[in-house]
């Protein structure tokens, strides 16, 4: 007779937490979560979880050793082969767990190790002692966006008219795929209603992996540029925060000509993102300049926990 397998064998609880990130206030933002404890959870049952969770990433801790971190992140449908909001939410959760050590206004770094190679963190401590975080990207390559543009504006619920006539729109290559796509005003960027069916297959077919429309034209005069990010193909219609999606963006303005770089420090591009989603957030880019190159790109912000508890997971192959 086969011996009966204990039920309660196949399960395991890991402790998981949801933040909202690039917003200090609760209920805003891009969501993301994160699992700790993750090294022995297989990539199909964390595409499972993923999910089930159903935010737009979440990070699977593998080990904290010091200040590296092994994680990998996913969306509903795919691994990410990395996530700017989900970053500000994964060192937020390490720093208040105790996992990772910030005990000034000084900043800190911590090492992402990755599928495909590590990133670098800076986070600190702000006056009113939020986490700060601010991840190291690389620079997208630019190429001009020989697209059928009325084909995508159709998609997208506008007129070829609605596109910016001063900027062109370009293909951004870095960590993910964006066509940086400028919109003539804020009353275009609110008629924006894609057809997502359409939208995706559009993405697929070329080459794409996210639709980044912005205006230079902004709700808050603080901000440099509002941005809506469309990203079907990987798994989110709409976002409401994009860390990679944003320092694209602000590359892409500074090569434009349209912020400008001078001896007080970095440049800093303030986005709005999320107001039409009813998810206002705020992402953050620095970009440093020297002899006329990009030489250190970073983005973030700060994240808002929400939820804090623990998973069953379910260990044996699905």
């Amino acid at each position: 007779m086969t011996p009966r397998t204990d039920a309660s064998a196949l399960i395991q609880d890991a402790p998981f937490a949801m933040y909202d990130a690039v917003t200090d206030i609760p209920y805003s933002g891009s969501q993301a979560a994160v699992v700790l404890n993750a090294s022995e959870i297989s990539p199909k049952i964390r595409s499972c979880i993923a999910r089930e969770i159903g935010t737009p990433a979440t990070a699977f801790v593998n080990e904290v050793n010091g200040n590296r971190i092994k994680v990998q992140f996913f969306s509903t449908v795919m691994e990410l082969p990395m996530c700017g909001h989900g970053t500000v939410c994964l060192v937020t959760h390490l720093v208040d767990n105790a996992m990772l050590s910030c005990d000034s206004r000084n900043w800190h770094q911590a090492i992402l190790d990755l599928p495909n190679g590590v990133a670098k963190v800076e986070y600190r401590k702000t006056k009113d002692g939020r986490i700060e975080v601010m991840l190291d990207v690389s620079a997208a390559k630019f190429t001009p966006a020989n697209l059928d543009l009325a084909a995508l504006a159709k998609i997208l619920g506008i007129d070829i008219d609605d596109m910016s006539k001063e900027l062109p729109p370009e293909i951004a290559t870095g960590d993910f795929i964006h066509l940086c796509l400028p919109i003539r005003d804020l009353a275009a960027m609110a008629r924006l209603q894609p057809d997502f069916d359409a939208l995706t297959k559009f993405c697929v077919s070329n080459g794409l992996e996210t639709i980044a429309a912005f205006s230079t034209q902004v709700v808050n005069a603080k901000r440099n540029i509002h941005v809506r990010d469309f990203c079907p193909a990987v798994g989110v219609t709409e976002s409401a925060a994009a860390g990679t999606t944003n320092a694209a963006l602000a590359a892409y303005l500074w090569r434009n000509n349209c912020v400008q770089a001078d001896d007080t420090g970095p440049i800093i591009v303030c986005a709005e993102q999320g107001i039409e989603l009813g998810r206002p957030s705020q992402v953050t880019t620095r970009i440093k300049i020297k002899n006329e190159q990009i030489i250190r790109l970073q983005v973030g912000g700060v994240a808002t926990r929400i939820i804090e508890g623990r998973l069953n997971i379910k260990m044996e192959p699905l």
